[in-house]
């Protein structure tokens, strides 16, 4: 792949707001690198975003940094939003949360086969006043 064509495909899922399941390989795996927990297949990224986004917070992605290399990309954000459904065990509290989001991208051929988030789970846990 091209930079140019990482940079097209990316694009098209973040303007989609990751519902353009075309930009996504069948046999993707995204993995929540805190706690390993990997979510597999297009109904399982996007279970596991719709959980993020819609049921445990509502919530979107505010965007810093993007980069785009051959067969990679990288974007480095904020998660922003509130706590209004059960995470981690915690019920929703109503808070607004700001989190540090960073997601690293693997693609072939023209989609992405693998994201590895980096979510800052400290942050949001003192958000949340969990452990204070």
């Amino acid at each position: 792949m091209s930079i140019e064509s990482t940079r097209e495909t990316m694009l098209r899922y973040f303007n989609s707001e990751h519902s353009d399941v075309n930009t996504i390989a069948e046999d993707v795996v995204f993995t929540i690198m805190a706690s390993g927990q990997e979510h597999r297949g297009r109904e399982g990224v996007m279970g596991m975003l719709k959980y993020f986004y819609h049921i445990a917070f509502d919530a979107t992605a505010t965007l810093h940094v993007t980069l785009f290399g051959e067969s990679n990309a990288l974007w480095e954000g904020d998660f922003v939003g509130r706590h209004i459904g059960e995470f981690a065990g915690i019920p929703a509290t109503g808070k607004d949360v700001r989190v540090p989001l960073c997601v690293v991208y693997d693609l072939e051929n023209d989609q992405i086969k693998r994201g590895r988030v980096y979510f800052e789970m400290p942050v949001l846990m003192a958000q949340l006043g969990v452990g204070s």
